[in-house]
């Protein structure tokens, strides 16, 4: 009985290009098509170097078609094509490769034409990972934010209507209507103030102090409520990371989800290369690691100790002696979980077990030093 056939599989260019993360060629051909459309507005460059510059316009294009086309055919082959298509990514990757071609077809001038591929711009935004986080805080904080432009519109209607009230006699080129006098609130609220609109009654400059104040603090708002929910994501993600990293540790696996939590808000996490120098001997301790994953190599008198993923080290110092007892590096590219001095004499109270677990392994490392 004859196997079904197998469809062909893509080669990994070809499978890195239908996924969803930029691939370096795709980072180069934005860069290269923003620069050469750049330099296509520029007439004297443009006059020397035409020929390059359409020539790598092209080329960039021709990628953006290709890299569409596969993502077409993955989706479909996936039944993701209706997904893909309707997608931010999808129309995107279609405006890139289709925009440029289709004003051509129109009868639009080349150098006109070639200024669509400001698409390509669009294609770095869903591999920019703090956007990501930008677009939850604004969902987040949608409500904060939406009352705040309620009172920044309130503030421009009302300044609007004041000032046509007080300047429309003296200023009827100006402030003669409202929509006329809406420019001038604008700039004044957002204190751009171009100075090409300014009331010269003393009650029309009364009202633009006072809606010059109302910027600074309509802007403050929303500065305070995107820092507040900046910092609340970033909080978020650094304990979600830090509470990925506990939960590999075989120390912590006997702790239940509420103690693991509690550990993880005393624990911090930091990546570090092979062969960095993580402790030296003599100095002070006031922490000690628990390794998440790598390997650290610990230097004793006449011999080497290699500790990896799931070990922990520099207790002994915050037991008994504050000073190192040993030199240790890493061996690899490690993640290590950092418990400070205080919140170490803190996770003892709270977790008997956990101390009573450091404390006899502190006493074996001590007798094996002997």
């Amino acid at each position: 009985m004859s196997s079904p056939p197998v469809l062909p599989t893509l080669s990994p260019f070809v499978t890195a290009t239908a996924g969803r993360n930029m691939t370096r060629p795709a980072y180069v051909a934005v860069t290269c098509g923003v620069l050469m459309m750049v330099l296509l507005t520029t007439d004297p460059l443009y006059a020397a170097m035409h020929g390059v510059i359409n020539a790598l316009l092209w080329a960039c294009l021709a990628f953006f078609v290709f890299e569409w086309l596969v993502r077409l055919r993955h989706a479909a082959r996936t039944g993701r094509q209706w997904a893909y298509t309707f997608s931010f990514r999808g129309i995107v990757d279609a405006a890139s490769a289709l925009a440029v071609p289709i004003a051509l077809a129109a009868g639009v001038s080349s150098r006109s034409a070639w200024l669509l591929g400001m698409f390509w711009v669009l294609k770095v935004v869903p591999g920019v990972r703090g956007l990501r986080q930008l677009r939850r805080v604004l969902v987040q904080e949608s409500g904060p934010l939406l009352s705040v432009l309620v009172i920044f519109l309130m503030v421009i209607f009302l300044a609007s209507v004041a000032e046509f009230f007080l300047e429309r006699d003296v200023q009827p080129a100006s402030f003669g209507s409202i929509p006329a006098a809406f420019w001038w609130a604008v700039t004044t609220l957002t204190t751009t103030g171009y100075g090409d609109v300014v009331p010269i009654t003393p009650l029309g400059r009364l009202v633009a102090a006072g809606v010059m104040i109302c910027g600074l603090g309509v802007f403050g708002l929303w500065t305070g409520i995107l820092a507040t929910g900046f910092a609340a994501e970033t909080r978020r993600d650094n304990f979600l990371r830090t509470w990925e990293s506990v939960s590999k540790v075989p120390f912590f696996a006997k702790l239940g989800p509420a103690a693991i939590a509690d550990v993880t808000h005393m624990l911090r996490t930091i990546d570090l290369p092979a062969r960095t120098t993580i402790i030296r001997k003599g100095q002070a301790g006031d922490c000690m690691y628990f390794i998440a994953s790598g390997e650290v190599e610990v230097d004793l008198p006449g011999k080497t100790v290699v500790l990896a993923e799931g070990a922990f080290f520099g207790e002994m110092a915050l037991l008994g002696n504050n000073l190192r007892s040993a030199d240790i590096t890493t061996k690899r590219v490690s993640r290590l979980l950092v418990l400070d001095l205080v919140d170490f004499r803190l996770l003892m109270a709270r977790h008997p077990d956990l101390a009573e677990t450091i404390d006899t392994e502190a006493k074996r490392r001590a007798l094996e030093n002997k």
